[in-house]
């Protein structure tokens, strides 16, 4: 159900993206009740001068290893639940990759059920 995209600077190794990625989906599938090979991820590198962000924000410092991290699901989760998530990616990031905590921005977009389809045409979440 979660469509996932994460967008970074341009350079980073095969290894380090699908190590990103997979953060992501552990956490998913840990912390907000994803199923098992419920991956779908799209993880693009750009050119620096293609992400455009405010040097800082609401405290956090941004460096040219910032990480956008946007995941479309379906809605239902708790704040609670969000929080978990989001401090797992962190935590994830900064142990398995070495990232900095400030560079992570994580945006949840929640949708309806019926807003799916996995092929053939067909609304399977639709009831």
């Amino acid at each position: 159900m979660p469509f996932v995209r994460i967008d970074l600077k341009r350079g980073k190794s095969a290894e380090y993206r699908k190590t990103l990625g997979e953060i992501v989906y552990k956490a998913m599938t840990d912390l907000i009740n994803v199923p098992e090979n419920d991956k779908f991820q799209i993880i693009t590198e750009h050119d620096r001068g293609d992400l455009n962000y405010a040097e800082s924000y609401l405290g956090n410092t941004y460096s040219d290893d910032i990480v956008f991290i946007q995941i479309t699901l379906n809605a239902g989760r708790t704040v609670e639940m969000k929080k978990a998530f989001y401090k797992r990616i962190v935590d994830d990031f900064q142990s398995q990759l070495g990232g900095r905590a400030d560079d992570v921005v994580i945006n949840l977009v929640e949708v309806a059920m019926e807003n799916w389809s996995f092929g053939h045409g067909i609304a399977q979440y639709a009831t």
